[in-house]
Formats: C-alpha cells, sequence, structure tokens
C-alpha cells in the first residue's frame, strides 16, 4: 500500500538523535540538533530524574513515606496500572520491595494478547495484589475505535488511553486513595510529537467523531475529561505521579529482573501487550500517516543517554514486518476482531488524512476557556491572600 504523508517539508534528520521530518512539527537549530531531543536533554535535568543519586534516593524515600503515610487505616496507600508490559511491570515489582499496599488496575478493551494475560495473572499471582480489571463493553468500544479510524486522525489510541486513566482515577477515588503511582518514565517516553496524537481527555472531540462516524447513539462508559482531571487533582488531592523517574531506570535489565523474579513473557516487541496497539502503531501509524514511533522511543533513550545513535539507526533499518505475509495476518485480525471486510479496511486506509482540528474539540468550549480564566485569576490573586494571611497573624 501507497504511504500517505502529512509532511511538506525537505526530509531531514536530526543530528544527535533519529527524529526526523515525519513529524511536521520539527525543528532544527544550526547544529542539526532538534527541537525534540534538545527539550528532552532539558526536562532529564528536572527532578526528579536529574537529581543526583544521593538526592534522588532521598527523594523516592520521601514519597514512599508519603503514600506510607496517606494510605494508613486504609486497605490500599496507592493505585498502579497494570498492563503487563515492561514499565508497569517493573513498577509493581518495586512497589512489593518498598513495602507498599497497592491495587492494581487493568483496563482491559478486548485486545489483550494471550501472553499478556498470562504476565498479568503471574504478577498479582506472586507479588500478592489484588487486581481490579475494568472490562470495557466491547460492543460500544469497538465502535468507537472503528468511529476514530474513519475519522482518518492519527489519534486512535486515544479511547484506550482515556479508558486507562479514568479507570485509575475512577479506582483511587472508590477507595478514597491519594496516589496514583504511574510507569511513565523520562528515559523511554521523553519524546513524543504533538502530531502524532491529540485529544487525550478532549470530551467534545471524542463524542463528536463516534456521533459522527459510530453506529451506536451513544457509549455508557466513562470518558475522562480535562476539567475532571483538574477537579481530581485540586479537590480530591490525588496524586499521579511518574515513579519510575525516582530511580534509575534501565528497560533492558528491567527486563532481566521481571523474567527472573516474576516469570515474565517478552512480546519482542513495545507494546505486544496490546494486539491493537501493535497493529495500529507497527501498520497502521508508519503506512498511512509516515509516523514510525519506534523514533520517539529510540530518541528518548539517546537523549537519556542508553542508547547510541548509530545502534538507534540499525534498529530502525531492520523492517517492522520482516514479510507481506504478516502483514496480512494482523490485517485479517484486525478486520476480523472489527467485523469488517478487506475492502472497507483499505477503504479506510486510503481516506485524506485528517487532524483534531478538523473536528469539533475544546480548544473552543466555554467551559474550558472559563476553567482558564479561573486559573489565571487565582494565579494572580494568590499572592494577595498569602500576604493578607501572613499581615493577619501578626495582628
Amino acid at each position: 500500500m501507497k504511504m500517505n504523508t502529512i509532511n511538506t517539508k525537505p526530509n531531514q534528520i536530526c543530528t544527535r538523535c533519529v527524529m526526523d521530518t515525519t513529524d511536521p512539527d520539527i525543528a532544527f537549530d544550526e547544529n542539526g540538533y532538534c527541537n525534540h531531543c534538545t527539550n528532552a536533554i532539558e526536562r532529564l535535568k528536572q527532578p526528579p530524574y536529574g537529581l543526583p543519586p544521593a538526592e534522588k534516593e532521598k527523594a523516592l524515600n520521601e514519597l514512599i513515606q508519603k503514600v506510607k503515610k496517606a494510605g494508613e487505616g486504609k486497605k490500599y496507600d496507592c493505585v498502579i496500572g497494570l498492563s503487563g508490559g515492561v514499565d508497569s511491570t517493573y513498577l509493581a515489582y518495586l512497589v512489593k520491595q518498598w513495602g507498599l499496599r497497592p491495587i492494581a488496575v487493568h483496563m482491559d478493551n478486548n485486545w489483550n494478547s494471550k501472553e499478556a494475560e498470562h504476565n498479568i495473572s503471574n504478577i498479582c499471582k506472586i507479588l500478592g495484589f489484588d487486581e481490579k480489571r475494568v472490562v470495557l463493553n466491547w460492543e460500544e468500544f469497538k465502535d468507537l475505535q472503528l468511529a476514530f479510524l474513519k475519522a482518518s486522525t492519527p489519534d486512535s489510541e486515544i479511547p484506550s488511553d482515556n479508558a486507562i486513566f479514568s479507570a485509575l482515577w475512577n479506582t483511587a477515588k472508590k477507595y478514597k486513595i491519594k496516589y496514583i503511582l504511574a510507569g511513565y518514565n523520562q528515559a523511554s517516553e521523553n519524546i513524543l510529537p504533538g502530531a502524532w496524537a491529540q485529544g487525550y481527555f478532549d470530551e467534545i472531540y471524542i463524542k463528536s467523531l463516534h456521533k459522527l462516524f459510530g453506529k451506536l447513539k451513544k457509549i455508557s462508559f466513562h470518558i475522562l475529561t480535562t476539567f475532571e482531571l483538574f477537579f481530581n487533582y485540586r479537590f480530591y488531592n490525588t496524586k499521579l505521579v511518574s515513579t519510575l523517574d525516582y530511580v534509575f531506570y534501565d528497560k533492558e535489565k528491567a527486563k532481566q529482573i521481571i523474567t527472573n523474579e516474576l516469570d515474565w513473557k517478552d512480546y519482542g516487541r513495545k507494546h505486544g501487550e496490546s494486539t491493537y496497539t501493535r497493529i495500529f502503531q507497527e501498520y497502521i501509524l508508519p503506512v498511512k500517516f509516515g509516523f514510525d514511533k519506534r523514533k520517539a522511543h529510540l530518541s528518548s533513550l539517546i537523549a537519556a543517554g542508553q542508547l547510541s545513535r548509530e545502534e538507534a539507526i540499525r534498529q530502525l533499518s531492520v523492517p517492522i514486518y520482516p514479510n507481506e505475509k504478516s502483514i496480512q495476518e494482523d490485517i485479517n485480525i484486525l478486520c476480523q476482531k472489527f467485523e469488517i471486510s478487506i475492502d472497507e479496511f483499505e477503504h479506510i486506509m486510503s481516506l485524506p488524512i485528517k487532524s483534531i482540528n478538523d473536528y469539533p474539540n475544546d480548544s473552543k468550549n466555554i467551559k474550558l476557556r472559563l476553567l482558564k480564566i479561573t486559573r489565571n485569576i487565582y494565579k494572580n490573586i494568590k499572592p494577595i491572600f498569602i500576604s493578607s494571611s501572613r499581615k493577619n497573624i501578626l495582628l
């Protein structure tokens, strides 16, 4: 299949990482360094990731004590997400070592691979964690995923990502837990171009695509919104912590540990725990949109000093699929699961490329604009309240 493109820039690759002009918003400086790795290197200097070893260990110990204190008298002191991937599995292993009492949340969107089911079951059994499995209504979720594909934007993982965060926050609220410990980390996920996916918590965007391209009248599962995230953080005081940034996280070493300690099975590829994520990232994104997410992942590792640019280039030279047969097998899996024909899938792949800006979204939402105005007002008047409080104390 001929690859579509939304980029009009001359082909150029960063001289420090492997990001290139397949990202339409990329920019280069006089050295040929791109904005992505330049910004990533600066972020990596920030705490907690950028702290010296002794200070990082101190910060980690302080975090652990805060979690334990906030969880006193409760069955669980934290929520962790568990997909069966390397990051979430290693975090689960560490949480056990730290003596925390998590509830492990798994969002099941009906796309789990057999290996993922094995890993999730093993992890919870060996570590002695309670698992809360949030199973989505497949007919509804299928309709939403297909709607995103038909909308022809590169955002088709948003329904799953939103559902994951919704499951985590709802569990935290249900059990009155103040800490959600996440497997996200700066070392391997520092770079992700905005053009590759947008609207994760944009209720207007998500519902508009379903209304335009879905077959069902409505979906019943909860969509987490930007406003709700802000409300949970400010009023429920629930904290989402990128916990792996508090340790020296080396993914290859982490794989060895969880394989030996938790009988974890390697998928042989990134995001092999989800069949849909694998097919979307390895076929649909690069073929239709020209986005190879390996570039962002490898560039993150380069910025973190865990991979050489030469090795990244070598890995990118290896085709994502070994042959045409394996491509067709994945297309057949997708079509059978979605109950669509090969011709219908080919039609979806040939549709003109769109973006979030081609559809209703919350950038013009009055409620969100009012929220931003309120936050700005609070930011400006906060010093006045603090000053007044100090004067009253002195009086």
